[in-house]
């Protein structure tokens, strides 16, 4: 049986942190910004950790 691939786009979006948890950026911060509020901008700029629902999928798309 041959190695499991990880995921290309899961690899390029997600990063593990030193406890093992999982982070992400938030989306809609890259284009049509002129309708967004700059508070709602802001805080589109920073990270964040997954939810606990989410992230056995993400942990299976990851793994090497």
């Amino acid at each position: 049986m041959p190695k499991m691939k990880t995921k290309s786009g899961a690899k390029k979006r997600f990063v593990l942190t030193g406890t093992g948890k999982i982070k992400r950026k938030h989306a809609f911060k890259s284009h049509i910004l002129t309708k967004k509020s700059t508070k709602r901008k802001r805080n589109l700029t920073y990270s964040t950790i997954i939810k606990k629902v989410d992230e056995k999928n993400i942990r299976r798309m990851i793994r090497s």
